[in-house]
């Protein structure tokens, strides 16, 4: 297991734009750009209809069940490689304005004083997305996809990560943490809440479908902003509000990524709201600091005078019973200074009725750790000592 590489907080708020790739940012699913072309005959349907027909029968995960389908179906058609893969990638149509959105998004948050960030998380295959001129020109963070192994000349042999519906939530806990990599175990490290580095009130998650539900809930959940897309050409809006009507997003426009459309208008409305909710929340920490701090300060004088008033009680003390119900509490003590060592050292010499029961198991124990407390070797400890061991 790797060791932990965690992204350190940010010296400026860091939002950070989640999407879903197929019907979110390109109109289609990725296979149906090229890919299926090449060896169905552009028969999209009957690829789709094969590969879940396949992951009913065999109880299969569906994107495993694709994945095999895009193997098997290129064996004697085509050589089906990695960069076979990303050149059909290169092919993948983007909505509109999506070409410059993510450096534009950028500049803009820039602007504000905000990080932007931009991650994909998708069911798709990242060797396409890997392939697509945004992802050449560097427009995400990192991305989630399923993906293959591969032998040494470039071709796929097995599922090297598979993303569906349930697990994609994952990523957005690496995401807030900065714990990018998927094999690093410190995802499940436990943080202060104001030592995330993109808590959920900073991730927008932009998706069309069923298959984002988990991550769009999760994300509304912990006062993030969720999108639902829909198709500008068709305007096919029965998706997006039977997702709003189930409370799973909090907005939804079409997938115009162009400058001045509603998507564009929307998100920088929060990349506004981050700005300012960021000086919000950081006078919070500073508070809650502070707070902290005098509550600490609270029990520590809280603490002194008990002990204060524990010494002074076992000084007076006269009877057996009174000495170990005040040893008994004194043991729930962790700490005592050396000053307050040299005292209860004193006590156990001057006061005949502790002296007497020294050797009693709770007083025994007490004072064995106030003398290793106190840490130093003198007249006074040798003869503790002595009546330790001799019981009296």
């Amino acid at each position: 297991m790797s060791a932990t590489r965690r992204r350190e907080k940010e010296d400026k708020p860091v939002l950070a734009i989640c999407y879903d790739f197929d019907k979110t940012l390109s109109p289609d699913d990725m296979q149906a750009q090229g890919y299926i072309q090449s060896v169905y005959d552009g028969d999209v349907a009957s690829f789709w209809t094969e590969s879940n027909g396949m992951a009913e029968k065999f109880e299969m995960d569906t994107n495993l069940a694709y994945m095999y389908k895009m193997v098997d179906e290129a064996r004697g058609r085509i050589l089906l490689t990695k960069d076979s893969l990303e050149e059909y990638g290169s092919r993948v149509k983007l909505f509109p304005g999506v070409e410059d959105w993510f450096e534009r998004i950028r500049q803009y948050g820039k602007q504000k004083g905000v990080i932007i960030e931009h991650y994909i998380i998708s069911s798709g295959l990242k060797e396409m997305i890997q392939g697509t001129s945004v992802a050449k020109n560097g427009a995400f963070e990192k991305v989630y996809a399923s993906s293959f192994m591969y032998d040494d000349k470039g071709v796929p042999i097995w599922p090297a990560q598979v993303v569906n519906y349930t697990n994609k939530t994952q990523f957005l806990f690496r995401i807030e943490k900065g714990v990018l990599d998927v094999n690093d175990s410190g995802v499940n490290d436990y943080f202060p809440p104001e030592e995330y580095r993109v808590p959920f009130r900073n991730i927008v998650y932009i998706g069309d479908s069923d298959t984002d539900i988990p991550c769009m809930k999760l994300v509304n959940l912990n006062g993030g902003h969720s999108i639902g897309v829909y198709n500008n050409d068709t305007l096919d809006k029965s998706k997006v509000f039977k997702m709003f009507n189930d409370n799973r997003i909090k907005y939804f426009a079409p997938a115009d990524y162009t400058k001045g459309s509603e998507l564009d208008t929307l998100v920088k409305a929060i990349i506004n709201r981050t700005a300012s909710n960021e000086i919000l929340e950081s006078i919070h920490y500073e508070c809650k600091g502070e707070w902290i701090d005098n509550r600490n300060d609270s029990k520590k004088s809280i603490s002194k005078r008990n002990k204060i008033n524990l010494i002074i009680a076992l000084d007076g003390s006269g009877s057996f019973a009174t000495t170990h119900n005040i040893i008994g509490d004194m043991l729930d003590i962790e700490e005592w200074t050396k000053d307050e060592c040299e005292m209860l050292i004193d006590i156990a010499l001057q006061n005949s009725q502790v002296k007497y029961i020294l050797h009693d198991k709770d007083v025994c124990i007490f004072y064995k750790c106030i003398l290793e407390s106190y840490g130093q070797h003198n007249e006074k400890t040798k003869k503790i000592q002595e009546l330790l061991s001799n019981g009296q």
